[in-house]
């Protein structure tokens, strides 16, 4: 019930009968203020007119006046400012802190509103706006997907600024950290993460021009040389010995656990190990990596960079056990996209923030224009009810809409839950 009122306040939904207070006050809403979603009251600097004096100041919207007892507003100094307190039932007076009444609006929701919400609400169908998505104008869709591109890249820069304070504000090692996630490719993301969490970085470096020593680093970290295997091979064995060397030099902290890496219904191809060996064959090659991918001006040339093979070892495995017919096992196309797409173009976009470079942030979304879009379920759905996609761009809008909004029921924050609520209808 709140959230639809603060929605009809938001948007002016108003009755045609001229809006008075529970005391009989005339009130004239000239701007119902900025919406806010953190702590305080719910709408900032909003301009009223109550009884012919004009009022600049904050409001708060309660399914019923005894909501602002119950959530302690009447002890809060913080709501002192708020000049209106709008209401769905007026059960009581409501007072501030020193004893003063507040002005109240007794708001009803229109019907027709409650009913479409109920629809959006309640509808088996995904997404439950669909009827009308076909329908809507372009300029609409192009806007709030544009939005939503932009809400993606704020909420990825903000991921990755907390990385920064784990890591002393050392881009190249979140940089690292955060590739390696992406290496996991969903599965196992987690422990990518996890395992790139505690690779001590500048022991590597003291070792980054000797693959063998690389690769020593990356699984034995991984916790993937812990075992005594009778069946392992002499590479198997070296590479123990090796990680057992680097550890005591330099005092590693504790390996994940090998538990932690999935391997069900995964193509060999992606087996953690053979993803542990482009990493270090990457990780090896490409000295100062962070800065040479921020310095490439186009995506192939990004793609040449992250282009990683493996040592021979892995040309003929796809972990210490199995076997492979030879061949490179080079990182495919369609994983290049994902890797730049959720790496690369999140770290353009927040360096160009942290650096005020703002031709790294429009190279952010110039890369994600020039991607062919991204083929999942969330797409696919979303194609099937109208909207196309065609680029890295529209997936990537259409992946933060399902998340933030579909998933959370979240329609009235949506510019097409919106559109469904004034009542457009396809034909």
């Amino acid at each position: 019930m709140e959230q639809l009122l603060q929605y009809v306040w938001r948007h002016k939904i108003f009755p045609l009968y001229p809006l008075q207070t529970t005391s009989g006050q005339s009130v004239e809403v000239i701007d119902p203020g900025l919406p806010n979603s953190h702590a305080g009251p719910d709408f900032f600097n909003a301009k009223l007119k109550i009884d012919g004096v004009l009022w600049i100041g904050n409001v708060e919207i309660h399914g019923q006046s005894s909501d602002w007892m119950r959530h302690g507003h009447d002890h809060d100094r913080v709501y002192d400012n708020v000049i209106l307190h709008v209401v769905g039932e007026a059960d009581c007076d409501v007072r501030r802190t020193n004893g003063e009444l507040l002005p109240q609006l007794l708001l009803p929701c229109p019907d027709e509103v409650s009913r479409r919400y109920a629809e959006l609400r309640q509808a088996e169908i995904h997404p439950p706006c669909y009827s009308i998505l076909s329908s809507l104008p372009k300029l609409i869709v192009h806007s709030w997907l544009s939005a939503l591109q932009v809400e993606r890249f704020e909420q990825k820069a903000r991921v990755i600024a907390r990385r920064l304070e784990r890591f002393n504000n050392h881009w190249e090692d979140v940089f690292f950290v955060t590739l390696a996630r992406n290496f996991g490719f969903g599965l196992n993301g987690d422990a990518f993460e996890a395992w790139a969490g505690r690779l001590p970085f500048r022991a590597v470096d003291k070792h980054r021009d000797n693959l063998f020593q690389v690769e020593a680093f990356f699984f034995g970290q991984a916790g993937l040389l812990a075992d005594d295997m009778p069946e392992a091979d002499d590479y198997y064995h070296r590479l123990q010995k090796e990680f057992h060397y680097l550890q005591h030099k330099f005092t590693l902290p504790a390996p994940v656990s090998a538990e932690q890496w999935r391997f069900l219904r995964l193509r060999p191809d992606n087996f953690p190990h053979v993803r542990l060996a482009q990493l270090a064959c990457l990780y090896h090659a490409q000295q100062s990596l962070f800065s040479r991918v921020m310095q490439a001006e186009t995506v192939e040339a990004v793609k040449e960079i992250l282009s990683a093979s493996t040592s021979d070892y892995w040309k003929e495995h796809f972990n210490f056990k199995k076997s492979s017919p030879s061949r490179e096992k080079r990182v495919g196309q369609n994983a290049l996209n994902l890797i730049i797409i959720n790496t690369v173009i999140p770290f353009l976009y927040a360096y160009g923030l942290h650096k005020a470079e703002e031709a790294l942030c429009n190279r952010a979304t110039h890369f994600l224009e020039s991607l062919k879009g991204e083929n999942n379920h969330v797409t696919r759905l979303w194609e099937g009810a109208g909207l196309p996609v065609f680029t890295a761009a529209d997936s990537q809008a259409l992946l933060q809409l399902q998340k933030e909004y579909c998933d959370k029921k979240d329609c009235l924050r949506c510019r097409f839950g919106y559109e469904y609520l004034k009542g457009k209808r396809g034909g």
